[in-house]
């Protein structure tokens, strides 16, 4: 309760400025329409984190950096250059990667698996802006939005001009790293390449981390459109260090006693990836027309040991995607336009299971999964006036999956194995949007929005275990959610500041049953989300910039029974109990400091409050994530083209960490995925 009334009042401190005087700041997204557009007078819930404040940020990597926004946290397994880290919007705990849709340039880089986004593969040099939407986005991009939207926007030649960069990055655990880049643009065509290499040992034993990613995005501008094209690909390979356990009655806790241990000495993993975006925007007449065309690609290995009964898997998952849209200017209703848009996406997704690298060309399971999703949205906004914008929007999306397996019981390894019966599915997810936003002259606005959402399963939630141990393929409903969301804002040339309350009714939520045997992921019963929002920034001096945050979310079930089994639980209640991995409180404080022309200090404190551990729906268990406060720092030097920086995160050495999952089996025993300590960066980077 302490932490609640600091934060409150912190916010007040830096948002009370903004009653004196205002003046609304024109702000440019592409999130909130799929076309360029003016942010200040639509009734969306967005955020902007420019070049500058990335720079600027002491995080370092993009689920850190997104991190430091109100309402957003991030579950991380070892703290090695985000690898095996998702990012909640709103509460969503072990689903959040499902629930929170991740966007590279307006295409969607959340996947149909459990694989989640590949942070890594985009760094920082190579980010023009990220744009966050609240809360918003099943109408234009369809499932996997309750949560919200998160777009990266990638540099252009055209807004990088002629211009080269290079930077090298030291720090703790053994990491280096080194980006390179240059951009050329003669008026109408132009190139923006970025590559970068990292290798970092890790903070955990069996965590050595090495990451490759280049890119190139060119741009041909013609009289009245352009023809852009991206093309991308990514390299990773990394080891597995597994869990910390925890069981106190017996005397263990390698959290305390050997929290760099690994529990995993031999499991590792792989990923490459390739894709290709084309788009040809154009205006004909009034109407803006987009067309985009994309292709993408990823191989995933890993092997796990599981104590002497080893499994190798060898997977491919490829999407192609046709996005044509256009936004038409009208008079019906008052200054309006309608944005019309079709999405069509094919994925192709293939599977090899085996028990070694050596044996993977004669595989135990040979898993296949065809999915493709077609949609049709309307989005339309309507001025009624200079004050007020009215939004209003619909989408029909309909999914349909087919799935095969292959067992080979002649194959090395196999042993009391089967192969799923062929199945197929097909559901239909639909979406709405209403939304209102009225500005008075003083610049304070007031926005009010209801809406659904929905989300489908994907092929990792759908292959599973029967009660009899055999192979099946488990379809589930499309998760649905309505909700409402009220927000007040203003901006102003000191800075901004909002205030946003917001409610939302999940049903069928897709969510694993880690106590009954043959259920897997299941549809539950319904579930809330709810919660307050505050953040602001002000430029307190003219040298002095300050940033505040603070969010309350109460994620719950609402009814149900979890049925259990003979070796975990019977009938597991989890009516009015909290979703797990969700904290209640979380707050940002930020600070800039411009210590003089060329020198800038930048410092970040971050409080998470306590949450309950993943298979403790019952919250029962007893034990849970501890809260942690971190305290990082940035000192940041330029002079003629040069910037050299310094970082230390996690400043205090505070222990702690973000996902933790106790046993079905065993009372009390845990296994928690400690974070590193404190960590010291030091980088090197040259502009011309």
């Amino acid at each position: 309760m302490k932490q609640s009334v600091l934060c409150v009042a912190l916010f007040g401190v830096i948002a009370l400025p903004f009653y004196a005087y205002a003046e609304t700041l024109d702000e440019v997204v592409v999130t909130a329409t799929r076309f360029k557009d003016v942010s200040v007078d639509k009734p969306i819930n967005v955020t902007v984190i420019s070049q500058s404040d990335i720079q600027q940020s002491s995080a370092r990597t993009l689920p850190e950096l997104l991190s430091e926004e109100v309402g957003i946290s991030t579950r991380d397994l070892f703290g090695n250059n985000a690898a095996a880290t998702s990012v909640d919007m709103r509460g969503f705990g072990a689903a959040a990667g499902q629930n929170t849709l991740i966007l590279l340039d307006g295409r969607r880089i959340t996947d149909p698996d459990l694989s989640g986004v590949q942070w890594a593969a985009i760094p920082f040099s190579a980010i023009e802006r990220i744009e966050i939407l609240r809360g918003s986005g099943a109408v234009l991009y369809g499932g996997g939005t309750t949560g919200g939207v998160i777009n990266i926007i990638t540099r252009t030649p055209e807004a990088s001009g002629n211009s080269a960069h290079a930077s090298v990055r030291s720090g703790s655990y053994g990491l280096a790293e080194v980006q390179a880049g240059g951009s050329y643009f003669s008026g109408k065509a132009g190139l923006d390449l970025t590559a970068s290499k990292l290798n970092s040992q890790g903070y955990r034993a069996n965590n050595r981390n090495e990451q490759t990613n280049a890119q190139a995005n060119f741009r041909w501008l013609t009289e009245a459109g352009e023809l852009s094209a991206r093309l991308g690909m990514d390299s990773q390979n990394i080891q597995l260090p597994g869990g910390r356990t925890v069981q106190t009655s017996v005397g263990i806790d390698q959290v305390r006693t050997d929290p760099r241990g690994a529990a995993t000495p031999l499991d590792y993993a792989s990923r490459d990836g390739n894709q290709l975006a084309l788009d040809w925007q154009q205006t004909l007449g009034a109407v803006d027309l987009n067309i985009g065309l994309a292709t993408r690609n990823k191989n995933q290995k890993s092997y796990f040991d599981w104590g002497g009964f080893p499994a190798y898997r060898d997977g491919d998952l490829n999407v192609t995607s046709f996005t044509p849209r256009a936004r038409i200017p009208h008079d019906l209703g008052g200054d309006s336009s309608l944005v019309v848009g079709v999405d069509m996406h094919r994925w192709r997704y293939g599977q090899r299971v085996s028990n070694a690298v050596a044996n993977i060309g004669q595989p135990i399971n040979s898993i296949g999964m065809q999915q493709q999703n077609d949609a049709l949205y309307l989005q339309n906004t309507t001025h009624l006036g200079k004050a007020t914008t009215l939004l209003a929007g619909v989408r029909n999306e309909r999914i349909s999956m087919a799935g095969n397996d292959t067992y080979n019981a002649a194959a090395p390894g196999a042993f009391f194995g089967s192969a799923a019966p062929a199945a197929s599915f097909a559901a239909t997810g639909n979406a709405y949007e209403l939304a209102l936003r009225h500005q008075l002259d003083s610049g304070l606005a007031f926005n009010g929005k209801i809406g659904s959402s929905f989300r489908f399963a994907n092929v990792d939630e759908i292959y599973e275990s029967g009660s009899a141990f055999t192979n099946q393929f488990q379809f589930l409903r499309p998760q649905t959610s309505s909700g409402i969301e009220f927000g007040v804002d203003q901006r102003t040339q000191a800075g901004s500041w909002r205030a946003t309350v917001f409610n939302s009714r999940v049903n069928d939520e897709i969510h694993l049953d880690p106590f009954t045997t043959g259920t897997g992921n299941t549809n539950l019963p319904p579930s809330r989300r709810q919660g307050v929002e505050l953040e602001g920034k002000w430029q307190a001096l003219q040298k002095l910039a300050l940033n505040a945050n603070y969010s309350y979310t109460d994620a719950r079930f609402l009814s149900g029974v979890m049925p259990g089994g003979a070796f975990t639980q019977l009938n597991v209640n989890i009516a009015g109990k909290r979703v797990p991995l969700v904290a209640n409180q979380k707050a940002n404080l930020g600070a800039s400091w411009l210590v003089s022309e060329q020198t800038r200090l930048n410092a970040a404190l971050t409080y998470v409050g306590s949450q309950f551990m993943e298979n403790d729906e019952a919250n029962t268990l007893g034990i849970k994530i501890p809260s942690y406060s971190l305290f990082d720092i940035k000192l940041v030097h330029e002079m003629k083209g040069w910037q050299v920086n310094a970082a230390v995160n996690n400043l205090f050495d505070r222990r702690y960490f973000t996902y933790a999952v106790s046993s079905q089996f065993t009372p009390g025993r845990y296994n928690a995925y400690t974070l590193p300590g404190r960590t010291l960066f030091v980088g090197l980077s040259y502009q011309q």
